[in-house]
Order: structure tokens, then C-alpha cells, then sequence
């Protein structure tokens, strides 16, 4: 069923694996327009493809773009070069899904986490999402009724072995969320944090140890299993949806109930 209206794109960083692609299929099989803004090595373009294969399958529109996100001038470059070729249709969400960061210890190794580890982290994984959200509210590409999505998680408030820098940026992501809930409500823009359960993803595999994490996760969840994409992105599509309006700053876990075990 195509829910969504035809004149709007969702905008989603980091769009092209993972729970941004899971959640761009979503989004596209109920009628949302897609736009993905990534950065991905040419060894991931075969799965890449597929993933934007199954997009365009859904008959929706879709761009991508390849680009360090990161970059000052390539984003504002990037955000032109997307408002003259949607031309008067806007976007209707804004999600965040960049997965880039240091995991490294604190101590008791020659490659131990730096003061320059913290920056990079928190400025691609938290800093980035104001960023583009400042940038497209300045260009007047948001909708009338705009959503704003991140994904943050439990290590915002735990700490984890070797994720001291990532736990700092989801942190300041989910600070920085529940401020632009405040200051852009004016503008009838909504903003929240969704917490995903542990989802067996290529990010979570980079965490050292991420096998112990997957088993604990499993044990914990009533359901004793691990969260997927899928169950991340049928999130995102319910707080796109007009009935979701009235939902704001909040930090919403999506883990079946692994939070209360």
C-alpha cells in the first residue's frame, strides 16, 4: 500500500547497508520517495547495488550519493545539487544512520583511544546529524510536517570495553536530538532517538568482542533473539506516518524488551 505522498523524499545518511538500507526499503515499499547520502568502499558495491536495486523495485524515486558526509563544503555542494533535482518537493524525513567511529581502549594498549579519536567520533556520529538538519532547514527543503530520526543505543549511558568514544557520541546524539525536538518545534518539526537492540550488522561486528555482546543480547531479550534491521525500520516507517505527530524528544528502544531484563 503506498502511503506516502508522492511529492516527498526521505533523506537518509548512511543509507546504502545496514539499518539505513532496511530502513529505505521500508520506507520505499509504502511509497516514500528515497534519497541516500554514503560513503562505502568499491568491495561493498555488489551488495550496495543490490540493496538499491530492491529500492527502485518498490517504483519510488531514488538518488544516491557517494560522498564523504563529513565534509563541509561536499555536503553543502550535495544538498544543492538535491534541491535542483527534486525541485519543489521536500523532504518529509531526515534519518540518520552513520555508523563511524574509533573503538579503541582506554589503556593497556600502544593503540590506545586519543583526544583526536573522541573528535572524529562524535563529529561523524553525532555533530553530522545537526549538520544536515541545519543546512536543509536553511535551504527550506523540510516539509510541513518534518520528521527528524537517529539511532543511538545503550552504550549512550554504559560503559562497554573499547566503546568509550562511540558511547560519548551517542550520548551527545541523543542531547543534540532532544534539542532540535525544542527549537525547530516552532517549524512543526519532530525529532526523536530510536535505541536499536544489538543487530548483527558490520558495525557491530568491528566492536572487539562483539560475540560475547550478541550472546549476552540474546539471553537478555524476552524473545531470545537479536533486534533486526527490519524490526528497526518498521519503527521508522510508524513515526513517519501522521499519526505519529504528537511524538517528540523522546528516546524510543526498539529491542523487543531487551532494556527491562
Amino acid at each position: 500500500m503506498k502511503e506516502f505522498n508522492t511529492d516527498q523524499y526521505a533523506l537518509i545518511l548512511g543509507g546504502s547497508k545496514g539499518l539505513g538500507a532496511a530502513t529505505a526499503l521500508k520506507l520505499a515499499t509504502h511509497g516514500m520517495n528515497i534519497i541516500i547520502v554514503h560513503r562505502d568502499r568499491r568491495a561493498d558495491q555488489e551488495e550496495i547495488d543490490r540493496n538499491f536495486a530492491a529500492i527502485r523495485a518498490q517504483g519510488v524515486s531514488l538518488l544516491t550519493y557517494n560522498i564523504d558526509l563529513l565534509n563541509t563544503q561536499k555536503r553543502l555542494d550535495t544538498i544543492t545539487t538535491i534541491k535542483a533535482q527534486i525541485g519543489p518537493k521536500k523532504l518529509k524525513s531526515l534519518i540518520h544512520s552513520i555508523a563511524k567511529g574509533n573503538l579503541k581502549p582506554m589503556i593497556g594498549s600502544n593503540a590506545s583511544l586519543k583526544n583526536d579519536d573522541f573528535h572524529l567520533t562524535i563529529d561523524a556520529m553525532s555533530i553530522s546529524l545537526y549538520d544536515w538538519v541545519k543546512t536543509c532547514f536553511d535551504q527550506e527543503m523540510f516539509a510541513e510536517d518534518t520528521r527528524i530520526l537517529a539511532f543511538s543505543s545503550e552504550g549512550s549511558s554504559k560503559a562497554w570495553p573499547n566503546y568509550a568514544a562511540v558511547s560519548a557520541a551517542k550520548a551527545s546524539l541523543e542531547a543534540i536530538v532532544r534539542n532540535i525536538a525544542l527549537e525547530f518545534a516552532t517549524h512543526n518539526i519532530k525529532a526523536n532517538c530510536l535505541q536499536p537492540g544489538a543487530v548483527d550488522t558490520a558495525s557491530l561486528r568491528m566492536i572487539p568482542g562483539f560475540e560475547s555482546i550478541i550472546k549476552h543480547s540474546i539471553e537478555r531479550n524476552p524473545y531470545n533473539r537479536l533486534t533486526t534491521p527490519q524490526d528497526v525500520a518498521n519503527v521508522v516507517y510508524l513515526l513517519c506516518k501522521d499519526e505519529a505527530a504528537w511524538i517528540n524528544g523522546c528516546l524510543i528502544p526498539v529491542n523487543g524488551g531487551e532494556h527491562i531484563n
